[in-house]
């Protein structure tokens, strides 16, 4: 009964550990927390994450069509209804060149990646002509004046003013996207040649600052997007992959190349431009997010991300979720070695053990919000081994077995480490480990008798203590 007993004081010492680590877990969590707010606090003070659309050429049109009605008096009334519509047209050919630099910003303790990134824009339209603008059977139309639309998400981070070379012109962009529900942005106004016909080049260059993340919304028929930066990590999301990439220590290099017939941006922004002209009712892609649905028919996009390498938050999250199987295998090490070498360990001081290894992800979270991740991990590993090591020394009347299990914990701390750098190989990982303490426990008590100890008849008396 006695093996009983202290398997079950130990079964509950484990379950009281826990608590600590949950509140370290929390911990981590809200640091986490506190790093996005300074993430928000510098988009709102400087400039957020970009996202460029177009562009696109807009050609405003007043649709006028007469209705006959018959009064109650049998006479014929006429009259007029007159419409405000927006003729989108998309370039045919669509090419963007870019270069971005990066830059770290500090709020407190925390560091935000920022970047600016010179864009070249290129391309082609094919022009419309004034008679073949859509309109109702029978209808008049009026052209307004046609513009090119370019949508920013946040215009803040323009660091010049563009010039739009069109068809040999040079026109200066103004505020205001005027493209129906995008409306921050900037518009370029083009002359009525635009209803003639024919085909119109254009280019223009973009200083467009942002932070961590540039996405476009493809609206080309065909849509080349080269982008060149001296990141080294960048991530690439969104529904289209890029088709070249190149990544370096020096930086990287992408090309996505997308046809519209992948992509629903076009017939996104034809739905906006027939039906939600002005934003006076929802988009369905901002219905469905109302409605807790995935925004399936939101526009298609591709991004870049410029991550960091290693995210100390995660990493520390991460390597607190496994400070329960630290505790376990050190408290199955020293039931091990009680059963033996015959040497007893009082339940304080598996306590105090268990104490140190909750304590070290506390460390690691501290330390590693003001040093890197691997310099605060070797920091608190050597710590926390180096306390346990010398307080086992006297506990088990032996340095060599103190130095023992400092060396069994490194391990076990190189494991982990190696498990928090390996993501894709973590479960693979940590079965190999489990496995490898299991098969170490059963082959170090394969001659033991249990039911003996169980019984109670052997008596466990400490070693001599070794000078």
């Amino acid at each position: 009964m006695q093996l009983f007993k202290k398997i079950g004081m130990i079964i509950v010492l484990m379950l009281l550990l826990g608590v600590p680590l949950m509140m370290i877990e929390n911990t981590v969590a809200s640091r986490m927390s506190y790093r996005q707010e300074a993430v928000a606090s510098i988009a709102s003070d400087s400039v957020g994450e970009q996202t460029v659309t177009g562009p696109v050429l807009v050609v405003p049109y007043t649709e006028e069509v007469d209705v006959r009605e018959t009064t109650a008096e049998g006479k014929v009334k006429i009259t007029t209804n007159t419409v405000q519509r927006h003729h989108l047209v998309f370039p045919d050919d669509l090419l963007v060149t870019g270069s971005i630099g990066t830059e770290r910003r500090h709020r407190g303790i925390h560091e935000v990646l920022v970047y600016n990134g010179q864009h070249q824009f290129s391309g082609s339209f094919a022009l419309p002509v004034e008679a073949d603008l859509p309109r109702a059977k029978d209808a008049r139309v009026a052209a307004g004046q046609p513009y090119l639309a370019l949508p920013i998400e946040d215009v803040r981070g323009l660091r010049d003013i563009p010039q739009l070379q069109w068809a040999g012109a040079t026109v200066e962009f103004a505020q205001d996207a005027r493209l129906g529900a995008y409306k921050r942005g900037l518009h370029a106004k083009l002359g009525p040649a635009v209803l003639e016909g024919g085909t119109a080049s254009f280019a223009f260059a973009l200083n467009l600052a942002g932070m961590e993340r540039l996405s476009f919304i493809p609206v080309g028929k065909n849509n080349v997007v080269t982008l060149k930066s001296d990141w080294p990590h960048p991530q690439f999301n969104g529904r289209f992959l890029p088709e070249k990439r190149e990544i370096s220590d020096a930086g990287f290099a992408a090309t996505w190349r997308v046809p519209s017939l992948a992509a629903n941006v076009r017939q996104e922004l034809l739905n906006m431009a027939a039906n939600n002209w002005e934003g006076r009712a929802e988009t369905a892609a901002a219905t469905a997010q109302a409605n807790g649905a995935p925004a399936a028919s939101a526009p298609d996009r591709f991004s870049v991300a410029l991550a960091e390498p290693v995210n100390t938050y995660s990493l520390a999250g991460r390597a607190t979720k496994y400070g329960l199987l630290f505790v376990a295998l050190t408290f199955a090490a020293f039931f091990v070695f009680e059963i033996l070498k015959s040497l007893p360990i009082h339940p304080v001081q598996y306590a105090l053990v268990g104490l140190s290894l909750a304590l070290f992800f506390l460390l690691l979270l501290a330390l590693s919000e003001h040093f890197p991740f691997v310099l605060a991990y070797c920091a608190a590993s050597i710590g926390c081994i180096g306390l346990i090591g010398y307080y086992l020394a006297h506990v088990l009347y032996n340095r060599r077995r103190g130095f023992a299990f400092g060396g069994a914990l490194t391990l076990l701390y190189g494991a982990l480490y190696g498990l928090l750098c390996s993501e894709d190989n973590a479960l693979v990982m940590g079965a190999i480990l489990l496995f490898a303490v299991l098969a170490a426990i059963m082959v170090a008590t394969r001659k033991v008798d249990w039911y003996q100890l169980g019984s109670g008849t052997q008596d466990v008396q400490p070693e001599a203590r070794q000078p």
